[in-house]
C-alpha cells in the first residue's frame, strides 16, 4: 500500500433534478433548506453514507474494504459496531470478550490499529469505537463540509393517490384514492469542499490505493444509490488542489476561491448548463498540482 505524503483540498460538485438530495427528518423529510438564505444543504452524513454504500457494493468481499457502518437496504443484515469490534479483537488479536467486556487497556491501541486495517470507512472517516469492547477513536483522513446550493432552492410539494389496496380484510374503496405528499427540488446545485490531512492517513493506514477508490466512490455513487424520492443526481466536478508537503502550501478557502460558480442563464436555472465552472489557473501557487477529476 502506498502512504499517502501529500495534503490535498477539493471541491466536489453534483447536482439534483426533480428529486429530494438529503431530507431533514425535523421538517417531514422535505429537503433541508438554510432558513436565512433559501439554500439548498446536503449533510456531509449524507455524503459520506452516499461513498459507504458504494464501496460497500463495489468492493464486497474484499478484505481490508469492509464496511463498518453498513446499509441494512444493502447487505440485507442488521450490523451492530459493539458486536464488529469484538469480532475484531478475537479474530484478528486472539481476544475473546464477553458481552460488554472491555479490552485491556494495553490492547485498545492495536484495537484500533485492527479496526483501521479491516474498514474502509473507519481509517477514511473515523469512528468512536469506545462504545463498547473499546477500539478508542479514529480521527479519519478524509472531513467534508455540508454541500450548500448556489442558488436559492424553492422545494415543491406533490400531492400522490394511493391506487393499490393492500388489505383484504378492509373495503377496497377506503384504501385507495389516499392522498399522500413527495417533496422535490426542481434544479439545484450543490457545492461541497473536502479536505485529506496526510498525517491523519498515515495515522490511519489511508492509503493511495484509498484515496483512489473514495474519487471512484464520488464519481459514481449516485450511479449506485437511484431511488424515486432522489430524481436525477449527478456528478459534475471534482477539482483537487494537491500539495507537495504534508502541511500544504496554501490555505484551503484561498484555493477555493480560485473556483467560481456563476449562474449563466437569465431566470431560474434547470441544468448544469446554466452555469459556468472557471478555475483561476494563473494565480494557482506552483508547488500545489491542480487536476479536475470530473
Amino acid at each position: 500500500m502506498s502512504e499517502i505524503k501529500n495534503r490535498i483540498d477539493f471541491i466536489y460538485i453534483f447536482d439534483v433534478k426533480d428529486g429530494n438530495p438529503n431530507g431533514d427528518p425535523d421538517a417531514g423529510n422535505l429537503p433541508r433548506v438554510d432558513p436565512e438564505t433559501g439554500m439548498g444543504l446536503v449533510t456531509d452524513v449524507c455524503l459520506k453514507r452516499k461513498v459507504r454504500n458504494y464501496v460497500q457494493i463495489a468492493c464486497a468481499g474484499q478484505a481490508g474494504n469492509d464496511i463498518l457502518i453498513k446499509s441494512k437496504e444493502l447487505s440485507g443484515e442488521e450490523t451492530f459496531i459493539n458486536g464488529e469490534i469484538r469480532k475484531m479483537y478475537k479474530e484478528d488479536l486472539g481476544i475473546d470478550l464477553k458481552l460488554k467486556e472491555k479490552a485491556p487497556s494495553d490492547k485498545v491501541s492495536a484495537g484500533r490499529t485492527a479496526m483501521c486495517k479491516r474498514f474502509f470507512d473507519v481509517r477514511t472517516f473515523g469512528a468512536v469505537l469506545s462504545t463498547g469492547a473499546n477500539a478508542g477513536q479514529v480521527r479519519g483522513a478524509v472531513q467534508m463540509t455540508f454541500a450548500r446550493s448556489e442558488d436559492l432552492i424553492v422545494p415543491e410539494e406533490h400531492a400522490l393517490t394511493i391506487c393499490a389496496a393492500r388489505d383484504e380484510e378492509k373495503p377496497y374503496e377506503e384504501q385507495i384514492g389516499i392522498q399522500g405528499r413527495k417533496a422535490t427540488v426542481p434544479y439545484g446545485l450543490y457545492v461541497c469542499h473536502g479536505f485529506i490531512s496526510a498525517n491523519l492517513a498515515q495515522q490511519t493506514g489511508f492509503s493511495e490505493e484509498d484515496l483512489e477508490l473514495f474519487w471512484d466512490a464520488l464519481k459514481n455513487m449516485f450511479d449506485v444509490d437511484r431511488s424515486a424520492a432522489r430524481g436525477l443526481m449527478s456528478a459534475q466536478k471534482l477539482i483537487v488542489f494537491k500539495h507537495d508537503s504534508m502541511l500544504g502550501n496554501a490555505p484551503a478557502n484561498k484555493l477555493f476561491d480560485l473556483v467560481k460558480v456563476e449562474k449563466v442563464c437569465d431566470g431560474a436555472p434547470r441544468s448544469f448548463s446554466d452555469y459556468s465552472v472557471t478555475i483561476d489557473k494563473n494565480n494557482i501557487p506552483a508547488n500545489i498540482v491542480l487536476e479536475e477529476l470530473i
